[in-house]
């Protein structure tokens, strides 16, 4: 995931005018460039998403309902839609894409806003797999997702090895059952050249002890068919956000 000449614009709408600054030392010490925009409530939030160009939104758990609605309509309503990301504990099904905690350390902080910040950074996924139906599928569900992703592909698993050696990517899905390299035996080189490119095994096979042998090798599993949910699981431990509660 490169951040090379990348800056963000990050609004931080919470009550509390220490939470907010706690946050804004964060994002001044984030790995990614940041302009920071303050808010206290959806009165003061609203103006600033109506100009445009915000990337980020962190919006506090503990505001009214009513606020966090009138945030996230004025978030959506934008040209360009930021990223909403609720910052604590929330459950009054706020239209958010992603949880974090609430900061209590300057440390705490700056580990929370750069996870924030980097949701909003493309990061680069090969997709895997001997099946160009297969890859076809995969790739649509990951150009779908609310992330930003940049999509390249490989039919087989030497293929895949010649891509990782030039450099540059973050999530690897991975077909176990491919001619020549199978998945476990590409996955095994992935790992001692690049330990730290997340691996994602796919497989059809109905075996409990696959998904075992899998994370055991240090790779997340899905069994085909999967849906986008579950890719959007992935990609959700991948920058370290929780998820928003589905609706009811």
């Amino acid at each position: 995931m490169s951040t090379d000449l990348v800056s963000l614009k990050v609004l931080i709408v919470l009550r509390s005018a220490s939470d907010r600054e706690l946050l804004r030392r964060g994002a001044g010490l984030a790995s990614v460039p940041a302009e920071v925009f303050e808010a206290d409530g959806a009165a003061a939030a609203e103006p600033v998403l109506a100009k445009g160009g915000i990337d980020l939104v962190l919006l506090c758990a503990g505001l009214p309902a009513a606020e966090k609605t009138g945030v996230s309509k004025a978030a959506r309503a934008a040209k360009e839609r930021p990223f909403i990301i609720v910052v604590g504990e929330d459950g009054d099904g706020a239209d958010v894409d992603g949880r974090v905690s609430k900061p209590v350390t300057a440390d705490e902080a700056q580990s929370i806003v750069d996870r924030c910040m980097r949701t909003r950074i493309p990061a680069r996924v090969l997709v895997v797999d001997d099946s160009a139906t297969m890859r076809g599928i995969v790739r649509k569900i990951l150009s779908a997702s609310k992330f930003p992703l940049e999509i390249a592909e490989a039919d087989e698993g030497v293929k895949a090895l010649q891509e990782l050696r030039g450099g540059g990517f973050d999530i690897v899905f991975l077909d176990y059952n491919m001619p020549g390299l199978d998945g476990f035996e590409t996955l095994s080189e992935l790992r001692r050249e690049h330990p730290n490119v997340v691996a994602v095994m796919m497989t059809s096979l109905d075996s409990e002890t696959f998904a075992d042998r899998a994370q055991q090798a240090g790779a997340a599993f899905l069994k085909k068919p999967f849906f986008p949910a579950d890719i959007d699981a992935v990609l959700y431990r991948f920058y370290r956000v929780d998820a928003p509660p589905r609706a009811a």
